[in-house]
């Protein structure tokens, strides 16, 4: 039986890692450690917070004694950081937060895999540490750059990582993923913004031109990219991980509004945020040497998430509404 720490599993990529885990693998147990901040949802995981193979604690990841305590007690195989501030605007208003969680937390970790013998950790990371590109796909070798706060936050973070197993030999992976989309995102997420938004009879926020270039994944995908980089990764490495989907944002857009039945007067021009990086865009080749490539394609995917978020509008409109973190927080403050 193998245990896995999953970091950050209450959130986005996290929770759906963990239904992916605990259904591909009967012998394994995962304990997620979650701060659940405003993105952090137990919702995600209903249906699997009664299996006897999952375990749920709350906790900050730069709590260095509930870590070491979680460590010691848990008998730990692997760890995957899923652990992060992650959205562009909020780390535009408040940096502190994301060098904290995404740098600190980090280290705090590394530090207890380096002590407990861990055998493998994997860091989840970004395709946003390159920076942007206007010709051709980033390579695992190329030079990070870095151009908002959370990007730099998660750059450090992977830099961090790196020192690490060069000085102290850690078994340690890192894996840069492109845009996910699907199940469960945060609703303040373009693709998840723009469908319950439009839902809800609102419009639909575009920055600048709608020209800016994403590559788009969707998470399962990214999930199996991951499962295959911690079992088969060589230690020490990167691997990219993307969706091989470049769409422009007004192309998502006018996708999202086929789906959900309305036209292009829903949409609101505002202004563009500072720091905003063109284009994204990733060489998947490595990962590919794994027997890993996207599954699903990108119009049946889009199909799937904005079918999802009609069928779960009480899940979503209960985060638009702030009643459930009002929710956990009393229940939580209880326990803690």
């Amino acid at each position: 039986m193998k245990k896995l720490l999953i970091t950050g599993g209450a959130g986005f990529i996290g929770s759906n890692f963990i239904h992916y885990i605990l259904k591909k693998y009967k012998n394994y147990k995962v304990v997620n450690l979650d701060k659940l901040t405003y993105a952090g949802n137990l919702d995600n995981l209903k249906d699997v917070e009664k299996d006897s193979r999952y375990k749920f604690i709350k906790g900050d990841i730069c709590d260095e004694k509930l870590v070491d305590r979680i460590f010691k007690k848990e008998k730990l195989n692997f760890v995957i950081n899923f652990a992060a501030e992650t959205h562009v605007d909020r780390s535009i208003l408040d940096p502190k937060a994301f060098i904290r969680t995404d740098v600190l937390g980090t280290h705090t970790l590394l530090e207890a895999v380096r002590k407990y013998g861990i055998e493998r950790m994997v860091q989840i990371s970004t395709d946003e540490v390159y920076g942007s590109i206007k010709k051709g796909k980033f390579k695992e070798i190329d030079n990070l750059l870095p151009n908002s706060p959370y990007s730099a936050s998660k750059t450090g973070a992977d830099l961090l990582v790196r020192a690490y197993y060069k000085t102290f030999n850690l078994p340690v992976l890192i894996t840069r993923s492109s845009n996910n989309f699907g199940p469960y995102q945060y609703p303040e997420k373009l693709i998840p913004l723009f469908i319950t938004n439009l839902i809800e009879g609102k419009k639909v926020p575009v920055y600048g031109t709608g020209k800016n270039i994403r590559d788009w994944i969707y998470v399962l995908d990214n999930c199996a990219g991951i499962d295959k980089v911690l079992h088969k990764g060589k230690i020490g490495e990167i691997y990219n991980i993307g969706g091989e989907n470049e769409k422009t944002n007004m192309e998502i857009t006018k996708m999202i509004l086929e789906g959900v039945g309305k036209d292009k007067t829903c949409i609101e021009y505002v202004k563009d945020r500072p720091g905003h990086d063109f284009r994204y865009a990733l060489d998947i080749k490595k990962a590919k040497k794994l027997r890993w490539k996207p599954k699903y394609s990108f119009d049946r995917a889009m199909k799937e998430t904005i079918e999802w978020y009609r069928e779960n509008q009480d899940w979503w409109k209960k985060i638009k509404s702030g009643e459930y973190l009002k929710y956990y927080k009393r229940q939580y403050s209880k326990r803690s």
